[in-house]
């Protein structure tokens, strides 16, 4: 089992960055596959950016590609969302996800196991 705590978010404008950084407690972070997912207002969940266990694989939402970038420490047992050139409509709380028992692919699609408590990105105008 892992515990998930993320940490970052914040009000920005729009054009700005944000960095949210995701803490694993528990077992090794690299066991698991992770990733980041978000849910605006009266919204889904939905899928942001996905990272493999070794950090080899990475997959975005089309929404973000090219503006957000995933990585990971396994030493520390952190995974990052860098986020740049903010939109507004990327206000939303951000989840860090993980797990272990599915491919990467699977969560991307399905979801993940373990959730974080969430932070909350709001970007202005």
């Amino acid at each position: 089992q892992v515990q998930l705590v993320e940490s970052g978010g914040g009000l920005v404008q729009a054009g700005d960055s944000l960095r949210l950084s995701c803490a694993a407690s528990g077992r090794s972070s690299s066991t698991y596959n992770m990733g980041w997912f978000r849910q605006a207002p009266g919204k889904e969940r939905e899928f942001v950016a996905a990272i493999s266990r070794s950090g080899t694989l990475t997959y975005y939402a089309d929404s973000v590609k090219g503006r957000f970038t995933i990585s990971r420490d396994n030493a520390k047992n952190t995974v990052a969302l860098q986020m740049n050139t903010l939109k507004p409509e990327y206000t939303a709380v951000y989840y860090c996800a993980a797990d272990s028992r599915v491919s990467v692919q699977v969560m991307v699609d399905k979801g993940a196991g373990y959730w974080g408590q969430g932070t909350q990105v709001t970007v202005s105008s």
